[in-house]
């Protein structure tokens, strides 16, 4: 709606994980850095957690179209399956076609997948997004699954991506044999406040932004006050900062807009 307004080919605050936006804050480049090393280096396990909001899934869309094409993938967005479904699913995204409907035969066809891809020099990623929701007994599947391996290396990199609550659960008694082959870790913070508007910026010109857009000091400190921080909570009120500039025909974000929008999105 606002966009011909402003100049922008796209709207730069929208809420789905598009690595095209991907905006390499700090702690990201930590994050990224956590998963490279764990990938490249056949580490198996590599956990990844972060609070709501702080971009876990378009970091993990983003390192996806950095790995190199000797790197095979699978990404499994909402893990409520039972055991068997999660290894249907595991077996589909890696594009293998499999008659097989049980456990043992299903679990034979992946490592028959990855032996040939480790043979051809490949590597096999899994990622798991919102791990958090996975019961133990699927944890305890993830596990087995890391067991795929030959004398000198992991055939298959596992990164689990979650909440917090993600750690909660590795914390229990009976996934303590998992908890022991966690390599990696690492928990994503949310954003520095100077970088809050380097974050903004980076949206705005990835958008397409030809003109200039003011947000002023107070509004800034307006939107970290909100925000903590939090990507996708920036992302909420600059959308809803733009629509009612774009309402005012002003490009000019002033205390007044800022305020209004802060009282209908606490109002919600």
């Amino acid at each position: 709606m606002y966009c011909k307004f402003f100049g922008l080919k796209e709207r730069p605050f929208n809420v789905t994980s598009d690595p095209a936006f991907f905006f390499l804050s700090n702690k990201h480049k930590e994050a990224l850095a956590h998963l490279h090393y764990g990938v490249s280096q056949r580490k198996g396990i590599i956990v990844l957690t972060g609070e709501i909001g702080t971009g876990k899934t378009t970091l993990c869309r983003f390192f996806l179209n950095e790995l190199g094409k000797n790197v095979k993938t699978a990404l499994i967005l909402n893990p409520h399956f039972l055991e068997v479904q999660l290894l249907e699913v595991i077996i589909r995204d890696f594009g293998i076609s499999s008659p097989n409907k049980t456990k043992l035969g299903l679990v034979r066809q992946l490592d028959g997948f990855l032996l040939n891809e480790s043979g051809s020099g490949n590597n096999v990623v899994l990622i798991i997004d919102e791990a958090q929701n996975l019961k133990p007994n699927l944890l305890e599947q993830i596990r087995l699954l890391s067991n795929l391996e030959t004398e000198k290396e992991k055939l298959l990199q596992i990164i689990l991506v979650g909440q917090p609550e993600l750690n909660t659960r590795l914390d229990l008694y009976e996934l303590r044999q998992l908890r022991q082959r966690i390599m990696v870790r690492y928990h994503i913070l949310p954003l520095e406040h100077e970088e809050i508007v380097n974050y903004i910026e980076h949206r705005l010109n990835v958008a397409g932004l030809r003109g200039g857009i003011g947000f002023s000091k107070e509004v800034i400190e307006a939107i970290a006050g909100f925000s903590s921080g939090i990507p996708r909570l920036i992302n909420m009120i600059c959308d809803r900062a733009l629509l009612a500039g774009f309402v005012a025909e002003t490009r000019r974000i002033d205390q007044n807009i800022i305020n209004k929008c802060l009282e209908e999105l606490t109002e919600q």
